[in-house]
């Protein structure tokens, strides 16, 4: 069976009488064809991905031979990699195609150069941001050498195309620490500037960066207070509503932006009846089908957090939402959607009878039988027995008598 695949790290997933790859030329980690192979204190060779991700999650050990490392250096292994390579071109008509000779991870030296050049060179700042795109180590190479400190500073004080190189690399790093987002969020013109590119600027690339670095302020805010500055900043929650609105916006990486940043921002009370009156809610239903899973959690927590804030909403489309998104996403997206439709559902008599249209009693009953969590299952009971209150004879919940105990107390627990 002749194989098709765009990448060689997916040959661990066809059928072995299609093609045999070499033992040595798979990962130990991932069982994958090596990419990047590289040597660790031990001798051992693993693909630079998979053992960064190691490394990265806490371990300190080789995972062949379980050994404790001291040095953690990585040794590019080219004789392995171009036998790789060499297999790959000898399987093409296979269909397997030669990995690319990989980049070699940016040095702290270069990287440093770079950065001091920063401030007064815009092909420096360009330079730094081709290297972010390469790889996460490449971005973890910057944070560690204060990108963020420096990019911030740049941002807000240096040229405009240079600030915008800034803007757009910012957004991609790893989140900043307490001291940069206080000097964000402690400035009320570098709050202003930023609600300025996420609205009025030409470029939708601009309006996200700008939404991504909301977010990454908000997430490194010290205090609820801080969160609401930025919250109460003319400008914000209507940038971010505009971002998710634009039809042009299909692209993961904008819709995540716009998406946590809605929710970071309304994890604070205060900020929660200025989204809604931003129309945040309705915004962020109409995207909630577009979103990967972990996004479509998030934007199901926003709708939970501003329907307790009586945010208003076409309630026929709203519904027809959170209860498509129940039982669907993951357990966690079934406690959001389950506590948004409560919430609705307990301020407005029209909402219940939309909810009852969409079929929300089945997906509840099929929520307190599931291994939903326990605070997915209490908010299920709660709305059936609001919905058997309002309809105490509709045929619809003449098999929710089991599910819904009397003297139920509604709950609404952190998340």
């Amino acid at each position: 069976m002749p194989i098709s695949s765009r990448k060689p790290a997916d040959l661990s997933r066809l059928a072995p009488q299609a093609v045999h790859v070499p033992h040595h030329f798979r990962c130990p980690i991932s069982l994958d064809l090596m990419r990047d192979p590289v040597t660790v204190a031990t001798g051992q060779t693993y693909d630079r991905s998979s053992i960064e991700s190691w490394f990265g999650t806490g371990n300190s050990t080789c995972p062949v031979t379980n050994s404790t490392l001291r040095d953690f250096s990585l040794t590019p292994n080219h004789t392995l990699r171009r036998l790789i390579q060499d297999w790959c071109v000898s399987h093409r008509s296979l269909g397997v195609e030669r990995i690319p000779t990989p980049k070699q991870p940016a040095d702290h030296a270069s990287v440093s150069v770079l950065l001091s050049q920063a401030p007064s060179s815009a092909p420096a700042l360009r330079a730094l941001r081709a290297l972010a795109r390469e790889s996460d180590k490449n971005r973890a190479t910057m944070s560690a050498r204060g990108a963020h400190r420096v990019l911030v500073e740049i941002l807000f004080r240096g040229a405009r195309e240079s600030a915008l190189e800034a803007l757009a690399l910012l957004a991609c790093l790893p989140g900043m620490g307490e001291p940069e987002c206080a000097s964000v969020v402690e400035s009320p013109q570098r709050l202003a500037l930023l609600s300025e590119l996420l609205n009025g600027h030409d470029s939708l690339d601009v309006r996200v960066d700008a939404a991504a670095l909301l977010e990454m302020v908000s997430s490194g805010a010290r205090s609820a207070e801080q969160r609401a500055l930025i919250g109460s900043t003319d400008g914000v929650f209507e940038g971010l509503v505009a971002v998710l609105n634009d039809p042009s916006l299909r692209f993961p990486r904008s819709l995540k932006a716009a998406v946590k940043a809605l929710f970071s921002l309304c994890l604070v009370k205060q900020n929660r009846a200025r989204a809604a009156r931003a129309g945040a809610a309705e915004a962020v239903v109409e995207r909630v089908a577009d979103l990967e899973r972990g996004d479509a959690e998030r934007a199901l927590a926003t709708l939970e957090l501003l329907f307790r804030a009586r945010a208003h909403i076409e309630e026929a489309r709203a519904a027809r939402t959170l209860v498509k998104a129940m039982m669907k996403v993951s357990g966690r997206a079934t406690e959001h959607a389950t506590g948004a439709l409560l919430s609705m559902c307990a301020a407005s008599e029209s909402a219940q009878e939309e909810a009852v249209a969409a079929g929300v009693v089945t997906q509840l009953l099929l929520v307190v039988q599931s291994d939903c969590t326990g605070r997915a299952k209490r908010k299920a009971q709660a709305l059936l027995k609001l919905l058997r209150r309002a309809w105490p004879d509709n045929d619809s919940f003449a098999n929710s008598d089991d599910f819904a105990p009397t003297g139920l107390v509604m709950e609404f627990g952190p998340f």
